[in-house]
This record gives structure tokens, C-alpha cells and sequence, in this order.
């Protein structure tokens, strides 16, 4: 049997270092960033909101049109959909406005209208089309899920809007939609991860739940490492504390509104 050489050996016998208590930012595997949201903040916009989670700001405004698409013509149904583009200076170095349209961009903003669609009833609001704009304003990790956190307050603002014009045929919103990053950083499972820690991530996923604890949507990759089914579950199990928090905040936001179903308010 042919022995592993000495450095190999000398390696494996030494005591596993062990992970660290707190992150490069002091916070613990568990915590999230701050999280904090400003609505009403574009006069012209029937919803708007700026969310912040730590240092990464996204704008948020939800457009109403009195059209929808043409597939969709005489349907009854409204639409929702969502465009996601990153100032040039939201990130260290400047980003060309002509990349903003690029696939990046443009998996992001179909996920984020995805997201909205499926707590959505589309035959709420008549043949309209609701546009959520997500700007990027200063990037440090999770502006996708930034941008779903914050574009479903500003559609319920916009819903609010509607039913103050007499709009809606009945609540248009089933759910609250929240999301949140998590990842395997430096062997440590870590919830919200900012940009240092995507970064160097070895896993690296993106949640998004319903308010009341139904995947929407998991999107995860082995960035520097493959993972097992038990790590899979550690984070999602991970994620699902995090998106409970995150929905609380918005369910008190919201709450008083009338739009919001008594399901979301019982495990919100």
C-alpha cells in the first residue's frame, strides 16, 4: 500500500482550525444586515421604496399602465413585470450604462418579476401592466434579493393607488415575497452575505419564499465547492430564519393596508 507523502500526512494530523464566531463585519453566521425600507420616496410613482440591507441601496418604483401586453389583450388579466439595471458608480469600479442591458441584467430582473407574479392575482387589477424598476444605487452583495424585498412594497403601494382610484376588482396580493442570500464561506454557513463574502463564497445561494414559508424560487451554486444534501438543508434552514425576520419587518410595514391576506398576517 503506497503511503501518502510526509507534508500530506503531517497536514491531516494536525487539529482542525476551528470557524470563526464572527465575520469580517462582526456579525455572527446567523445575522443578517440591517435591513430598512423609506416608501413613498418618488412623487410621480404609484409605489415606490428605497430598501437598504447593510451597505447595498436599491430604488424601487412600481409604474401603473393601462395596457398590457399584446398576448394578453382581452384576457381580463393584468401583468407584472420587473427591469434591474445598477448605477455606473454602484459598484468600486465604474460599470458602462451600455453593459446594464446584458444577461446578468436581464436573469435578474426576470427573476425578480417572477417572484412578484407568484403572490400576484393577476385578475385583480384589469388589463393593466405594473413595472417595477429596481436601480441599484451602491452594490455590496444581494441586490437581487435587495430588489425583491423592496419591489414588493412598492407594488402593494401601487395596489393601494389602484383601489384609492376604485381600480381593483379584489385584493390583488396573496402573499408577501421575501428573499435572502446565504453561503458556505471559510467552511462557515453564513446568512446574507455581503460582497467580501460572495465573493470568496464556496457555495453561494439565493432564496426567495413567500411571507407564510413556500419556496418561490433557490438558486444555488458550487462556486469553489460541491455540497452534500445535509449542507443543502442547513441552508436553506438557514435562509428560512433570515426570510421570516425580513417578512415580519414587512408585514408591520404594511400591516392596516387591507390588501394583505389574513394567512400572511397569522405566520408573518
Amino acid at each position: 500500500m503506497t503511503r501518502k507523502p510526509q507534508p500530506i500526512r503531517d497536514r491531516e494530523a494536525q487539529a482542525p482550525v476551528a470557524a470563526p464566531e464572527t465575520r469580517h463585519d462582526g456579525r455572527a453566521p446567523r445575522d443578517p444586515r440591517p435591513f430598512k425600507v423609506e416608501r413613498g420616496v418618488m412623487s410621480h410613482a404609484e409605489g415606490s421604496a428605497l430598501v437598504r440591507m447593510g451597505r447595498t441601496r436599491v430604488l424601487c418604483s412600481a409604474s401603473v399602465e393601462e395596457r398590457v401586453p399584446g398576448w394578453m389583450r382581452n384576457t381580463g388579466r393584468g401583468w407584472v413585470t420587473a427591469e434591474y439595471a445598477m448605477l455606473p458608480r454602484a459598484t468600486n469600479t465604474r460599470t458602462p450604462r451600455t453593459s446594464q442591458t446584458g444577461g446578468r441584467s436581464q436573469e435578474i430582473q426576470r427573476l425578480i418579476g417572477r417572484s412578484l407574479r407568484a403572490v400576484t392575482d393577476l385578475t385583480a387589477f384589469g388589463e393593466r401592466t405594473i413595472t417595477l424598476d429596481c436601480d441599484v444605487l451602491e452594490a455590496d452583495g444581494g441586490t437581487r434579493t435587495a430588489a425583491i424585498n423592496g419591489a414588493i412594497i412598492a407594488l402593494h403601494d401601487a395596489f393601494v393607488t389602484l383601489s384609492n382610484q376604485g381600480a381593483l376588482k379584489h385584493s390583488p396580493l396573496k402573499d408577501l415575497v421575501t428573499a435572502v442570500s446565504v453561503g458556505v464561506v471559510n467552511g462557515t454557513s453564513c446568512l446574507d452575505l455581503d460582497y467580501k463574502e460572495d465573493s470568496a463564497a464556496d457555495v453561494d445561494m439565493n432564496i426567495v419564499m413567500t411571507g407564510s414559508g413556500r419556496f418561490i424560487e433557490v438558486q444555488g451554486t458550487g462556486e469553489n465547492a460541491t455540497f452534500s444534501d445535509a449542507e443543502l438543508r442547513a441552508l436553506l434552514s438557514l435562509a428560512k430564519g433570515g426570510i421570516r425576520r425580513i417578512a415580519r419587518m414587512q408585514h408591520k410595514l404594511l400591516a392596516g393596508s387591507g390588501l394583505l391576506p389574513e394567512s400572511a398576517a397569522a405566520k408573518a
